[in-house]
């Protein structure tokens, strides 16, 4: 049995609020990836425009026993077409959102930063995790923990600047951003420690914006208020954070899911950085974590039309 994730509910609500998006499947060949567009759609929460080999998605939707005869079907040869031409939708103004069937990310995201044909912007494309973790007060968001494997310095600014991009859409208010590192000291041994001093000078001087960043911070000192007490730290961060940016993927990635296997969490996934959403999602997810994925995606593509904060309005 899922456990209740109250922030996921609020989510899902808000955009079912705000209106469905239409979003371009690439390549749903899969029961889990089928379903998940459905489950999106029958919520109310996206318009899912089914784009892979029309027969092999007939006929998982068949073998499955889901009814597909009201989602229009983009015909593909295999799923590099598949990832092309849901980016081509998008160009065309016919989808505002992209989300991940069965093929591998690396495909789709192949397609999504094309030089030629692809969706980049001047920032730097990165994956956000918007975790329902037990007994929090609000989310918590955890970057990068699907994209950037060994982020530089300058990755991480625009990093971050998405992740306080999407807060600022989920209505976090005010955004505080912890700069993980294993220590809250800045080491010259521990260019993690480096990395977050730099960003908290460059959010000084206004290069990064929207938001409240401290560190280097260990994980207990971003928080839980009693070990940064312990510790003597005084920021309006540190112990209260509500963005978490790793030093690296696999430090995100490994945080994210213990989280979610250890401590009950759910997590949302989505990249941000290109023209539109992108809505990853893991055949590990539980069907409350894709809905959410979808609803964040819906609340970032309608911001991006309207440039309003649509949670909590």
């Amino acid at each position: 049995m899922e456990r209740p994730h109250p922030h996921y509910d609020r989510l899902i609500a808000a955009a079912r609020h705000a209106g469905p998006a239409t979003v371009a499947v690439a390549h749903p060949c899969d029961r889990n990836s089928l379903e998940g567009a459905l489950d999106a759609a029958r919520m109310g929460l996206i318009n899912p425009i089914l784009v892979g080999p029309a027969a092999r998605i007939r006929e998982v939707a068949d073998e499955a026993r889901l009814d597909i005869s009201a989602l229009p079907i983009v015909d593909t040869e295999h799923s590099h077409a598949s990832a092309a031409r849901a980016v081509q939708l998008v160009h065309e103004g016919q989808a505002s959102a992209l989300m991940k069937g069965s093929l591998h990310t690396d495909e789709l995201m192949g397609a999504v930063v094309a030089t030629a044909t692809g969706l980049r912007t001047a920032r730097r494309l990165s994956h956000c995790f918007v975790m329902d973790v037990p007994d929090r007060a609000e989310p918590l968001i955890i970057t990068d923990a699907a994209v950037n494997i060994v982020p530089t310095l300058a990755d991480k600014v625009d990093i971050v600047q998405n992740a306080i991009d999407l807060a600022h859409v989920l209505r976090f208010n005010p955004v505080k951003v912890a700069i993980l590192a294993a220590v809250e000291t800045v080491s010259s041994k521990m260019p993690s420690t480096i990395d977050a001093a730099a960003l908290c000078k460059m959010a000084d001087r206004g290069q990064i914006t929207g938001a409240l960043l401290d560190g280097p911070l260990a994980m207990d000192n971003a928080i839980d208020p009693e070990a940064a007490a312990i510790k003597h730290l005084v920021s309006p961060v540190a112990g209260q954070a509500n963005v978490l940016l790793a030093p690296d993927l696999e430090a995100g990635n490994m945080l994210a899911k213990s989280l979610t296997f250890m401590a009950g969490a759910s997590a949302a996934g989505i990249v941000l950085g290109a023209r539109v959403p992108v809505i990853l999602t893991s055949r590990a997810d539980t069907v409350q974590a894709r809905l959410a994925s979808c609803a964040v995606a819906v609340l970032v593509a309608h911001s991006k039309l309207s440039g309003a904060r649509i949670l909590g309005s």
